[in-house]
Parts: C-alpha cells; structure tokens; sequence
C-alpha cells in the first residue's frame, strides 16, 4: 500500500488478513462497519474484556459511540482500528468458533500515532469464543507488518505495546510477536496498576524491504 503524506488521512478500505493454523481459521482484519453493533455488543458482555477495556459498551447507543469514534481515528490518523473476523468456513464447533466467515474474533488497533518522532501505540482484545487460539497474535502481527509497511517512510521506526503488570495474557501475546520488555511503567489513571511497556522496532534497512523487523 501507498503510504499517505503526513497530513493525509487513510481510507478506510485496507483490508490485512493471517493464515490459518491447526486451531484457529484464517483471519481477516478490515476497518469497523455500523453493521458490527451487534456481535460488538455480544463481545462485551464478557467480564474478562470488560476488565480491561475502559470504554464499556453497554447497548446499541453506546456501541454506535464507539463506532463513530474508530471512524474519526481513521480520518485523524490518531486510531487506526480493524475488527479481526473469521475468514474461512471452517472452524471448530467445541471452541464456539463454528459460525464461519464474518464472525467476530476481536479487535486490534494502531494509535498515537506519529512518525515525526518516530512512535505508535498498539493494542487489543480478543472475544471470549477466539481466546487461546492465536488468534490475537496473528492479528497483532498482520497490524504491525502493514504499520511498518505504511508509516515506516514517513519515519515510524518503533511500536510500543503497553498492559497492566497482572494481565498475563497480554504479555504473553506482546513476547510471542516480537515485541520486547522494555521497562515497567508507574500506574496513572485510568490505569490503577503499574504496567509493563514492550517495544518494537523496524531497523533502517526494513524501510527499503531489505532487512528484517526486530
């Protein structure tokens, strides 16, 4: 994809997809559409994504909010979001992930974004049906890929991912695609916990597709 002029929002129209593997269907990463109220409304009702999300998305009011919201960051560059979708027919029945193209995985999301100095943010949730599956790894892999691809010769050179110390899962998804610890960061509000900060970050030769990401 061509990158954009530093100025320039991105359309909406980027679709990113992530192979298959033995556990977890192929996936498909494209911008947020109203038409997801519904399945966005069902993942919430998770207590384990709503402890670690800040916005609570309670009904179709507050679901539309947050559609508009992903929306404007698409326009302003500053949250670039993809809703991560089951891309294949198959699945398995036992793991609630038999529904097939289209069903709702989770989310991920490049923000704060600006290559002026070099950084973006990333970050996201997996709905409860998708997790254990490599399933935010992979998605979390095909964002970095197309962020370093798109913004790298506008000088993105590093991606951070931050979470709270207690949530073990998000480590474990940060190490598993590369991105490395780099320190502990003190707790500020919202956030009641300190956190860790993981980083990762594209070598100059990258930019030119000569050289790898680390």
């Amino acid at each position: 994809m061509t990158s954009q002029p530093p100025s320039a929002s991105i359309a909406p129209t980027v679709v990113l997809r992530a192979e298959a593997t033995p556990s977890a269907p192929a996936l498909r990463l494209r911008p947020w559409q109203d038409d997801d109220v519904e399945s966005l409304i069902e993942a919430f009702r998770d207590p384990v994504l709503r402890r670690w999300t800040r916005v609570p998305l309670e009904n179709v009011d507050d679901a539309h909010r947050w559609l508009a919201l992903q929306r404007a960051g698409w326009q302003n560059r500053q949250r670039i979001s993809f809703a991560v979708l089951a891309d294949d027919p198959g699945g398995d029945p036992d793991q609630g992930l038999e529904n097939g193209p289209g069903r709702l995985l989770g989310n991920v999301v490049l923000k704060s974004l600006d290559p002026a100095v070099g950084s973006a943010e990333v970050g996201y949730w997996t709905a409860a049906p998708a997790r254990g599956r490599g399933v935010a790894p992979r998605a979390l892999e095909a964002l970095t890929g197309w962020a370093f691809d798109t913004f790298g010769p506008e000088g993105l050179d590093r991606l951070a991912l931050l979470h709270q110390v207690d949530n073990t899962a998000s480590c474990r998804v940060a190490e598993k695609t590369g991105y490395r610890f780099d320190r502990i960061m003190s707790a500020r509000p919202p956030f009641p916990r300190d956190g860790h900060l993981h980083l990762r970050r594209i070598l100059p030769a990258q930019r030119s597709g000569a050289g790898p990401i680390q």
